[in-house]
This record gives structure tokens, sequence and C-alpha cells, in this order.
């Protein structure tokens, strides 16, 4: 992230620390002796790498849709949705809200269920379509209703 920095590790973790008591760009510029527009572009990478963290770690709440599909070009003049060469991608979609998607090995029970216990709160309502990899949802803990 700082490979290229001409700021050492020291004074990095120093206007890091700044950041994190809330001081503003001006304030950690005239404690460290370092241009504003330096420090930033820090408190703007900083910003950007936080809420990047919060979007990964963030959990799903209240009522929540879960869907599996596949990606990838038909070839010409084939018929059908075969999955042969297509990229397994599962979703999960907050209602009214935020959606979340994964690209999978595969859309085996197993493989869904590792990240639905790590993205769902337990206390959630799941809605699934009626593939079979989604039964294990009610014995994990969760409210789970089918829709078509």
């Amino acid at each position: 992230m700082f490979k290229y920095s001409k700021i050492s590790p020291y004074k990095i973790k120093k206007i890091l620390l700044y950041f994190s008591q809330d001081l503003t760009a001006t304030q950690t510029s005239k404690i460290m002796e370092i241009n504003r527009n330096t420090i930033n572009r820090f408190y703007k990478l900083f910003r950007k790498k936080l809420a990047e963290y919060c979007e990964n770690e963030s959990v799903f709440t209240g009522e929540v849709e879960l869907d599996e599909s596949y990606f990838g070009g038909k070839h010409k003049g084939k018929r059908g949705g075969g999955s042969e060469n297509k990229i397994p991608v599962f979703g999960i979609l907050k209602r009214n809200g935020k959606v979340y998607t994964q690209i999978i090995p595969d859309s085996k029970a197993k493989t869904l269920l590792e990240i639905v216990r790590n993205k769902v709160d337990i206390d959630s309502t799941i809605f699934t379509d009626k593939y079979r990899s989604y039964d294990g949802l009610v014995l994990n803990g969760y409210e789970h209703h089918r829709i078509n």
C-alpha cells in the first residue's frame, strides 16, 4: 500500500495515529511538518481502506434473498443454459438495500452455507428458490422461505 512512499513507515504510523484521533489534515501537517496535501492523500487512502473493510466485513440482517447463477457466453447456434464452462456466482441481496456477490467454486450446500454463515445474521429471514443446496438453512438456525 505504501511501497513507493518517500515517507518512513514510522511517520505513516504517526499519521494513522493522528487520523484515528480525529485530527484534521492541517493539524497533522503542522505536527508532522509534512505538506498538507500529502497528509490529505494519506487520509483519503485510510478512509478508502476503512470503507472497503467495513463493506467486506458487514453482515446482512432483516429480509435477505439468496441466489446462485452462472455467467459466461453461449456458443452461437447452441440452445439451453448448461453450466459447462460458466462461472458460478453466489449473491446475497438485502431487500431494499445492499448486494454481496462472490465467485464460488461450486454451488454445493457446503459452499453456500459457509458464505451464508459468515455474511447473514442468524436472526435474518432468508428467501431462496427451491434449489436443494439451501435445504440446510433451517438446520443452521435461519428462518427460511422458498419462493418461485
